[in-house]
């Protein structure tokens, strides 16, 4: 068992472009939360720039990316955590990056550009120990 060096409570969310998974640490473990899916893809857009080049599916994961940082900024202002782990693929914690409210940059604690939203609690508790 792992034990991680985190706040109690502090919000672990673990994405890709296409889904998010949260975990709350509790005593010193992960502990499963929610998961969050992609919604209402083609009715709202991706932020930023919009590249001509961009298959639909990079739209979409542009727009869940969005999505993400949207929902992290209202549990940030509704005072749902206090200290956040953010962990994402290289390229949806790119999209993310530019898009998260100060209210959210402040709370981060650890930021890791790595692909661990299907990996077993174990593994993303090694991952984060380091």
């Amino acid at each position: 068992m792992n034990t991680l060096n985190f706040p109690n409570e502090t919000l672990v969310v673990i994405a890709t472009g296409t889904q998010a998974k949260t975990f709350r640490v509790i005593d010193g473990s992960l502990r499963h939360d929610t998961d969050w899916q992609p919604e209402n893809l083609d009715g709202e857009g991706p932020s930023g720039k919009y590249r001509r080049d961009a298959t639909p599916d990079e739209n979409d994961e542009a727009t869940f990316s969005k999505q993400i940082a949207r929902k992290l900024y209202a549990l940030a202002h509704q005072g749902a955590f206090d200290h956040l782990v953010l962990v994402a693929d290289p390229e949806t914690l790119g999209e993310m990056r530019p898009l998260l409210h100060q209210e959210v940059t402040g709370k981060i604690v650890l930021e890791l550009a790595k692909t661990l939203v299907n990996s077993p609690i174990a593994d993303i508790e090694r991952s984060l120990s380091r």
